[in-house]
């Protein structure tokens, strides 16, 4: 299967695309706080039905089995809605970067570094931030491009 930040991505199968149709409306339906109270009266329902219950073990078991089942789930759902949601971001910053003429193109395939290079390109701003204070009123390109990054030729 192809990473969510590959081309390919978008070319799935017709079962990819019914899966992420439902995960999408799953996480809209699920979101809204109307969703949030009945789960909310669930649980209250369920508690004050203990005593008829006596408190025993199949009453606990319905509550954990239930929770238990909706959670595994959502899981799934929710982590594929935030995978599209993250391709399409990403996917606007970099028609951004490509498309102005200040922003460095050397950032638009950064997904791809490891975790260290990341680090290095962090602290590359975080070292023009402090610059950027010192510089005064101002303004300054702050772009890799402009600075360089000397552990980055492959950025």
């Amino acid at each position: 299967m192809p990473t969510t930040s590959s081309a390919s991505y978008a070319a799935h199968s017709p079962l990819l695309t019914r899966f992420d149709r439902i995960a999408s409306e799953v996480t809209r339906w699920a979101g809204p706080p109307i969703v949030f109270f009945a789960a909310l009266l669930t649980v209250l329902a369920w508690a004050a039905v203990g005593p008829l219950f006596h408190f025993s073990e199949n009453w606990q078991l319905v509550i954990n089995t239930g929770t238990t089942i909706v959670t595994f789930l959502m899981v799934f759902l929710i982590e594929q809605s935030q995978n599209k949601d993250g391709v399409a971001m990403h996917q606007k910053l970099v028609e951004f970067l490509a498309s102005n003429k200040q922003a460095s193109n050397r950032m638009i395939r950064i997904e791809d570094l490891d975790e260290q290079d990341l680090r290095d390109v962090a602290m590359f701003y975080v070292n023009r931030a402090e610059r950027a204070k010192t510089s005064g009123p101002d303004k300054e390109t702050h772009a890799i491009d402009v600075g360089g990054m000397p552990s980055q030729e492959s950025a």
